[in-house]
């Protein structure tokens, strides 16, 4: 309803400012006038000269506001560079078989616009992710500091998101895993970690407006010997995409996944390793303010016959090992999330009740890194947080590691089952 009673405001403010009607009186106006007629012309005329100097000003500064550009380091929200707040659609791929008549069908694009305002939204956080992603690309480069190399990202995402509160921001903590880490590693505080010649990095970050959340990853490598090792989780990314679809089996997407993953290896120093897809990570559905949503897509044969459906968001996502293909947790942990469906759970600790009051207000059910919590002002909270793991308040997430001395790269990218199209929303030129 909003949609529509906008688009005849819309209507009445064009209506509204129509040209005024022209002045008759000059030209019924008696013979005997005539003389007094010039001056009144004249001042006429220069009002009317008045006025289009002015509407050609504003016109001149309208024309001046549509090339506005971002800037090197990007600074200026995507609302402002797409004043008509309408953002560019991602990837559109047609759905195929029994699903083409979707394509045509009035019905299903009606339903399509009345979710305009919903894919506005999604595509608002996409379109932060493709600049602050372009942009990254441009600085990384070894020798970096992780934490600073983090820290850059998000306030960049902070800037062009136009962060708000829960309404607009950061969706989880940026994934920035190396070698053998395939996923859930961010660096904590004082950690002096440094980006290597030889490092393979995953870099998974994650914005959201309004609760909907883009979660799209790609892999940094600067010795070109890792190339196939990228190019194996890319394709199989891509595989993924293109197999995903309303009522496709997920067993199905994961079969596909892992028959292009496999055809490829790579040789590293001299030895070559057969490329593997790690069978105990999936792609996942995405839900309003939450990252996994309840189905798992994976990326190997084999996996749950349950069916994808219409209007689901899913991140479809791919890691390629030369290791054993199986992760465990380890390391230090850095990335928390609120339980989604957890209830009123009483705590004894009033600093375990405080610190809850803080996960309430600034994250909700949004994933989080103890650096967040740093940045809050928070101190002297590791007691309290782990007593709301203990309850089951929070959930730790834990490095994901497969062996030690193995490399793993990442590709991921956020699709939308649209009634009539398929749409890949976090596409961009580069992946």
């Amino acid at each position: 309803m909003a949609e529509e009673n906008s688009h005849l405001d819309k209507l009445v403010e064009e209506n509204g400012t129509s040209e005024p009607p022209s002045n008759g009186a000059g030209e019924l106006s008696p013979p005997s006038i005539k003389e007094e007629d010039p001056p009144s012309q004249k001042e006429e005329d220069d009002g009317n000269k008045e006025v289009s100097k002015k509407k050609k000003k504003k016109s001149k500064s309208k024309k001046k506001k549509e090339p506005l550009e971002q800037t090197d380091p990007p600074s200026i929200p995507v609302l402002d560079l797409f004043p008509s707040r309408d953002f560019p659609e991602g990837e559109i791929q047609q759905y195929k078989d029994d699903n083409l008549w979707r394509t045509t069908s009035e019905e299903k694009r009606e339903l399509e616009r009345l979710q305009k305002p919903l894919y506005n939204s999604v595509r608002r956080a996409a379109e932060v992710h493709r600049q602050v992603r372009k942009y990254m690309k441009g600085i990384i480069k070894p020798g970096m500091l992780m934490t600073d190399l983090c820290e850059t990202l998000e306030n960049t995402v902070r800037k062009l998101i136009s962060e708000d509160g829960l309404q607009a921001g950061i969706a989880f903590p940026t994934g920035c895993s190396l070698n053998w880490v395939a996923a859930h590693w961010t660096p904590n505080s004082g950690d002096k970690t440094v980006l290597q010649y030889d490092d393979v990095m995953k870099l998974d970050f994650g914005t959201h407006v309004d609760g909907y959340i883009v979660d799209c990853a790609f892999t940094v490598a600067f010795n070109p010997m890792f190339d196939p090792l990228l190019e194996a989780s890319r394709e199989a990314t891509n595989t993924g995409i293109k197999e995903a679809g309303i009522d496709v089996r997920l067993c199905d997407v994961g079969a596909a996944i892992q028959e292009v993953m496999e055809s490829y290896e790579v040789e590293i120093n001299g030895k070559v390793y057969p490329v593997k897809s790690i069978r105990n990570l999936n792609g996942h559905s995405i839900g309003r303010y939450q990252i996994h949503a309840g189905k798992s897509v994976p990326i190997v044969k084999g996996g749950e016959q349950t069916k994808m459906e219409e209007g689901e968001f899913f991140a479809i996502e791919t890691f390629a090992s030369t290791g054993k293909g199986y992760v465990r947790e380890d390391l230090e942990c850095s990335h928390y999330m609120k339980n989604f469906d957890v209830g009123h759970i009483p705590l004894r600790l009033p600093r375990a009740k405080q610190l809850l009051a803080v996960i309430n207000k600034n994250f909700s059910t949004l994933a989080f890194c103890r650096r967040y919590l740093d940045r809050l002002g928070e101190t002297k909270y590791l007691m309290a947080l782990k007593n709301l793991c203990d309850s089951g308040i929070v959930q730790p997430y834990p490095p994901l590691c497969d062996v030690k001395g193995s490399y793993v790269s990442q590709f991921e990218h956020t699709i939308l089952l649209r009634p009539t199209c398929k749409e890949v929303i976090s596409k961009g030129d580069d992946y």
